[in-house]
């Protein structure tokens, strides 16, 4: 007997391990087989807070059948991939399932070689353009959370997790209703993803950027690789939502863009023992470190948190010299004394000025160089502690929450690189948010500037095919191209480029 059985109920304290014995009940019989398909956390009743599951067991014990790839049948074409993050790596894993040997163009360096690079640029503000938290192998999402749950409802969501488990990542992340890597977790998935790519004759270049873009009669005829031309049937723009040079490239040879609305604020960091308390009550030191996810319309511009971390810490994520550019990363631990998350503002088309596909990326690049002058150089972040912001006046000291910006920080105003109608909607929203979450507008939450990088400013248009819109052979995709808003969701959509361009050779 096969079943199925949906909400599920254990305790914080009940282990794990009796949900056999209630598969036995419902079965009348031993359990041979059982398989957690969700788990997720009911914290809305604080006196009785409990997970909730939904499983499949069996008498019987159930083979895996292994998940097969249709190969293409002609010759394979010669294939780039410009970029190694979410949505360039599973496309490559894709293509080797397929039949096809991609070769990956990574400009930064290997994850191994990269961790280091952010850490000495953590410590001594020495920055690589070519190797930090927004470029390399991984994609700026290795130095994050690495959150794996997502709005889309895209079916190759479950593949890209069970994926992710396959190659390395705890087997929670199949089945929690908000899976997360971890950044020290997330490194090891992804060396694992590159040498299973290589295996299977599939190829990567690190130090390696895509400069150019050659056609002949509209179809893609070579890529040139740090100036040097090669011969390529077709390219997938994985290039991440940081790779300004190479839009700047692709606008001058035509391809079609237009601007995309984004968001810009600070990260706000509160102590991880106050969300826990505000979101499970006393018993919080029993249960996962506790998150949030607000949303404000006290303004006529959406003011919502973004990449929240618990037990994180704030991040030096600058990837071009002279500006302040910051983001959050947790372990899989979540151990961490402070919660951080960005709070940003809805940044509206008509606030960049100009029709310039590339106007969002002087919105962003003008805010990240005025941070880094409020906090007098060196890569430190400017702060401001919430309740001096809401009363309009300067910070001098840190109360309960200190922060954890690795680089040092400098007290500044958020007026001071923020725009006017940005820090306007941010005082009403987040009182608004402290009426949602108890504790969020404490005097002591600092606020860090400037989280600019939520997702790309602009897009490049393709077909229903995949294909960029007037050039054949070139499949923009991923975070970077304005098709994605995350891990998992740049990754599937690598997966169906991948699939468009193996499609033409079967």
């Amino acid at each position: 007997m096969n079943l199925v059985l949906h909400n599920i109920l254990l305790r914080p304290h009940q282990k794990e391990s009796s949900l056999v014995s209630i598969c036995e009940k419902k079965l009348r019989a031993p359990c041979a087989y059982m398989r957690i398909l969700k788990k997720s956390l009911d914290a809305r009743d604080k006196a009785d807070i409990k997970w909730v599951y939904s499983l499949e067991c069996s008498d019987r014990e159930q083979p895996r059948t292994p998940r097969t790839y249709e190969k293409i049948n002609k010759a394979p074409p010669r294939v780039y991939i410009a970029g190694a993050g979410p949505a360039g790596l599973f496309c490559a894993l894709r293509l080797v399932r397929r039949g096809i040997c991609p070769v990956i163009l990574e400009r930064g360096k290997r994850v191994e070689e990269r961790a280091e690079d952010v850490a000495r640029f953590f410590g001594s503000g020495a920055l690589d353009p070519e190797s930090n938290v927004q470029f390399g192998e991984g994609g700026a999402g290795t130095f994050s959370d690495g959150k794996l749950n997502t709005q889309t409802n895209n079916p190759l969501n479950r593949e890209v997790l069970e994926d992710f488990v396959a190659f390395g990542a705890p087997a929670e992340v199949g089945y929690l209703a908000k899976p997360h890597v971890g950044s020290d977790k997330l490194r090891a998935v992804v060396a694992n993803i590159r040498n299973y790519m290589i295996s299977r004759s599939g190829e990567i270049r690190y130090g390696a950027k895509l400069t150019d873009v050659h056609f002949r009669d509209g179809k893609l005829c070579g890529v040139s690789v740090n100036g040097a031309r090669e011969d390529a049937d077709e390219l997938v723009l994985a290039v991440g939502h940081s790779a300004r040079d190479t839009f700047e490239m692709l606008l001058s040879r035509g391809f079609h863009m237009e601007q995309k609305e984004f968001a810009v604020g600070v990260r706000v960091e509160h102590l991880q023992a106050e969300i826990g308390r505000a979101q499970y009550g006393s018993g919080y030191a029993a249960l996962p470190a506790a998150d949030y996810k607000l949303v404000s319309h006290a303004h006529e511009r959406a003011v919502f948190t973004f990449c929240m971390c618990p037990g994180g810490v704030v991040v030096p994520s600058a990837s071009e010299e002279g500006g302040v550019v910051v983001n959050g990363m947790s372990d899989f631990a979540r151990g961490g004394r402070n919660a951080n998350s960005a709070l940003v503002v809805q940044v509206k088309k008509e606030d960049f000025g100009g029709d310039s596909p590339l106007a969002g990326i002087e919105y962003q690049r003008k805010i990240e160089r005025a941070a880094y002058l409020a906090a007098g150089g060196g890569y430190r972040a400017p702060v401001q502690l919430a309740g001096d912001f809401l009363a309009g006046k300067e910070s001098y000291y840190f109360g309960s929450v200190q922060p954890t910006y690795a680089r040092g920080t400098a007290f500044a105003p958020v007026n001071a690189y923020l725009p006017a109608p940005l820090c306007e909607a941010l005082r009403l929203a987040i009182p608004d948010m402290g009426r949602k979450l108890w504790g969020f507008d404490c005097f002591d939450a600092v606020l860090t500037g400037v989280e600019s990088r939520t997702s790309s400013p602009l897009r490049v248009m393709r077909e229903s095919d995949m294909q960029a819109a007037g050039f054949r052979g070139v499949y923009p995709c991923g975070e970077g191209c304005g098709y994605a808003g995350g891990i998992t969701s740049a990754a599937a959509d690598g997966i169906r480029a991948a699939d468009a361009l193996a499609n033409k050779y079967m």
